[in-house]
């Protein structure tokens, strides 16, 4: 198969490499990168497990050609905050209990902080439409539209 140079930015780190022309985002992610928060579930697009922030915007990358986001910048659940200092979106998610088997969570929280990121004190009914792609079979929605209204009135202007 055909490589091709591949240059972006993953969570503040200029990443340079050559990758085959068939990968998906997601799969450069995961298996170049060892990025593996980034989740796999459906691989057509319907779950949002495999949500990432490409260019400020909450993607399914398991739809995303690598080569597609040549010259991007890409968040993943990785680059949220650290076992030292969670991200608002992550604390929240703990102590609202939006969590069980934590599957779906990097994609909620990715799709979270899209939202979040252009719009920081959003409507109940938008967090429902832009977590709407995102689906989790253990918590149900409640909680977690309720930590995504919480981490939004948590969050400081410089955790944008």
């Amino acid at each position: 198969m055909a490589k091709k140079r591949l240059r972006l930015t993953v969570n503040g780190v200029l990443i340079d490499r050559e990758v085959e022309e068939s990968l998906r985002l997601l799969d450069v992610l995961r298996d170049e990168l060892f990025l593996t928060g980034t989740k796999e579930g459906c691989g057509i697009g319907e779950c949002g497990a495999c949500t990432v922030i490409l260019d400020g915007k909450a993607v399914n990358s398991c739809m995303v050609l690598a080569l597609s986001a040549d010259g991007g910048v890409v968040e993943t659940v990785e680059g949220l905050g650290s076992p030292d200092r969670l991200h608002p979106l992550q604390a929240s998610f703990l102590d609202h209990h939006a969590l069980q088997c934590g599957f779906c969570t990097p994609g909620m929280l990715m799709s979270a902080k899209a939202l979040l990121d252009e719009d920081p004190r959003p409507s109940e009914e938008e967090i429902k439409k832009a977590i709407a792609g995102n689906l989790c079979r253990c918590t149900g929605y409640v909680q977690i539209v309720e930590a995504i209204k919480d981490a939004a009135r948590r969050r400081s202007p410089s955790e944008v």
